[in-house]
């Protein structure tokens, strides 16, 4: 804040006594002391006063605060005051927190005895705005994908707060690198940044904006996102037939940026696939933890020449991630009764040697119903009195280039009141069951900011809570996001559906004609490629070789095709 003053007149008479002028410029927020003394060993006390504008002839016009010469008597509001000594004759005015509204001129009069010889001092005083005080922010709630922060703001400078700014990165960038957004809602204390990636470091800060200028950086937040199950499958697996009852398994964990997390460990899933019914048989299942770039591990007391289809999935603390798939791959032949002797010894030792890692046949097929109980467990119902609640009805408030705002209405709260909705959140070409982001909110609130970090196109719906269970999904807003000047969609609501319901309105969504054409085009040239090899093969001498897994069959141009 500047502070300055400026002795602009002073003018001493036997008919007006003595009239001085100055000029202050302070900021608004700031405490100012107008001065004015007179000489009490002269005169002794007398009474004083100050008003707003140019002195009257008797008193002060529009008059702030007067004094006896021994206290104040009288004033207009707790910010005037005198604080200087008024034994020693200082009748200075302080005025705390000025506000713009408090620029103008001010009259100090002293009533000095005898005709004219009063003492009036005159002063101007000039408030002017500034830009707001830094915001106080704080981390209210950190997820897998979202950081929801809220903040106090502080003096606005005079001017009312127009727009809050901010500033996301990764930890380990530059402020330059900052994903930027402005939230043009002054009465917002908290907002929610979505699309962030799972167990990253990100640092953000805040800025408020008046129409004076921009405040200096909030305190920096240093926040890391908690850890999601991987995206990626793991790559590179392959598979190797070693003996007639064991394959190899090899792999590498999934890329990168997919992981989501610290790689705990996969969970290798194997059954054998018989060729004569065309079915494969249960699931058998293995854990092994994660340890290196190359991983592997050895199926053991698998059937002779027999073909196995593996699956593999990474996993972090947080969950299971897609399966890494290769072709099926046979075991070897059984040769000699001694070699599958060998073979089962050497099995039981590999068993031993893996046995940190993989599971007994009665602990594997536990592991099996236990895995298939966890897939289908949310379709399973109960017979219950109790009622959850109806789900919320939500609809869209604004939509500025990446910010959306969201409000929404409670329905019936079913047998206890609602504590809490939650809020999914997931771009529109996926699956609800997939990379969704899901936001918590108490059940006070009824509205919401979202900051989308990669604006596109999502699907949001949400759920209310009450000790009893938890609604039906409300209806499910599409809303598409851009850049700032970037055009976008219309947003689309839908009818209130379930998770089922919706995907089966997402995959209906899909016109007709962009699955039909395609199907008749394959058809067609299928038919065009056969049609052209037949005539090719009947015109031909010789014989067609089909190469088979049990061996060679032939095929003679003069015999019929529909015997193959």
């Amino acid at each position: 804040m500047n502070l300055s003053s400026r002795r602009l007149a002073l003018c001493c008479s036997l008919l007006l006594g003595c009239v001085s002028a100055e000029l202050l410029i302070t900021t608004v927020g700031s405490d100012v002391t107008l001065i004015c003394n007179y000489d009490v060993q002269y005169y002794g006390r007398l009474s004083a006063c100050w008003g707003r504008g140019a002195i009257p002839n008797r008193g002060c016009g529009n008059e702030v605060i007067k004094s006896d010469g021994t206290s104040v008597i009288s004033r207009l509001s707790e910010r005037y005051l005198l604080m200087g000594d008024l034994a020693e004759g200082d009748v200075s005015l302080t005025i705390r927190q000025v506000e713009e509204a408090d620029s103008g001129t001010y009259g100090c009069r002293v009533d000095i005895p005898g005709w004219f010889n009063d003492h009036k001092h005159h002063v101007t005083l000039a408030v002017n705005a500034v830009r707001p005080n830094p915001l106080k922010i704080e981390t209210r709630e950190v997820k897998e994908r979202t950081v929801t922060v809220r903040w106090s703001s502080g003096f606005d400078g005079g001017r009312p707060i127009t727009i809050y700014r901010v500033e996301l990165k990764n930890k380990q960038a530059s402020w330059d690198t900052a994903i930027r957004t402005d939230v043009a809602n002054p009465e917002l204390t908290q907002v929610t940044l979505v699309d962030l990636r799972p167990a990253k470091a990100y640092n953000l800060r805040m800025f408020a904006i008046n129409n004076v200028g921009m405040s200096e950086s909030s305190n920096v937040l240093t926040v890391t996102t908690k850890e999601a199950a991987p995206e990626g499958p793991p790559v590179d697996m392959l598979l190797e037939a070693i003996s007639s009852d064991s394959i190899r398994v090899s792999w590498k964990p999934p890329r990168p940026e997919l992981r989501n997390g610290i790689l705990r460990g996969y969970s290798i899933s194997y059954r054998e696939y018989d060729p004569a019914s065309r079915h494969f048989k249960r699931w058998q299942h293995l854990s092994v933890t994660a340890t290196r770039d190359q991983e592997s591990i050895i199926l053991m007391n698998l059937k002779p020449s027999v073909p196995y289809g593996v699956l593999i999935q990474a996993k972090t603390n947080a969950g299971i991630g897609p399966a890494s798939t290769a072709p099926l791959c046979s075991t070897l032949e059984e040769v000699y009764k001694t070699t599958v002797a060998t073979s089962l010894a050497s099995s039981t030792a590999a068993s031993v040697w893996v046995h940190d890692t993989s599971l007994t046949s009665a602990h594997t097929a536990s592991t099996a119903e236990s895995d298939f109980a966890v897939t289908i467990w949310e379709e399973i119902t109960t017979n219950t009195t109790s009622v959850a609640p109806d789900p919320p009805s939500i609809e869209l408030k604004a939509v500025k280039d990446n910010t959306l705002s969201i409000s929404w209405t409670a329905g019936f709260e079913g047998d206890s009141p609602i504590t809490g909705y939650c809020l999914e959140y997931k771009a529109a070409s996926a699956l609800w069951d997939y990379t969704k982001t899901v936001v918590d909110f108490g059940p006070e609130e009824t509205e919401a900011t979202i900051i989308e970090i990669n604006p596109s196109t999502y699907n949001i719906r949400m759920f209310a809570r009450n000790s009893m269970g938890t609604s039906k999904a409300s209806n499910v807003l599409t809303i598409t996001t851009g850049e700032a000047g970037q055009p976008r969609d219309e947003v689309i609501p839908t009818i209130p559906t379930d998770s089922h319901a919706s995907e089966s309105a997402e995959s209906h969504s899909v016109h007709p004609a962009a699955i039909i054409v395609p199907v008749l085009l394959i058809f067609l040239t299928g038919t065009m490629v056969t049609a052209w090899q037949i005539r090719r093969v009947k015109q031909k001498q010789g014989s067609l070789s089909i190469w088979l897994s049990s061996g060679v069959l032939r095929y003679r141009g003069s015999e019929s095709l529909q015997e193959l």
